[in-house]
């Protein structure tokens, strides 16, 4: 038995009026963090041809998702690290709040630096 012409394409079509046209549905895409959109931003912004490269490869969405974990456990290990360094404690938070509520701020805005140079804007 031959195989009709829509059993030949492959895939599934609709009928819309007198024409058959093909079911197509973009490619799901995989959320990313605030850490994706800023390299995503970044690509598109100063790094075009990159991002043109990624987006038509089918691989953007991936690249952002893994600079998002990556820096997501970077900014997770380095809080942790620089809190231990500098003897930020839950002893200081309960005595003066604003100390710790500086000093924590502080490191924050360093590891923001730090993964901006290492991964984001690299």
């Amino acid at each position: 038995m031959e195989k009709s012409f829509f059993e030949q394409m492959g895939g599934t079509y609709h009928q819309d009026g007198d024409y058959f046209l093909p079911d197509l549905l973009p490619p799901e895409s995989i959320s990313v963090g605030i850490w994706g959109q800023r390299r995503k931003h970044y690509l598109k912004t100063q790094r075009e041809p990159i991002y043109t490269a990624l987006l038509l490869s089918g691989k953007l969405d991936c690249h952002l998702s893994e600079i998002d974990a990556q820096a997501e456990a970077m900014f997770t290990q380095l809080v942790k690290q620089l809190t231990e360094q500098e003897g930020i404690t839950e002893q200081i938070k309960a005595t003066d709040q604003m100390k710790w509520v500086r000093q924590m701020n502080n490191i924050v805005e360093r590891v923001i630096e730090i993964i901006n140079t290492e991964l984001i804007y690299k």
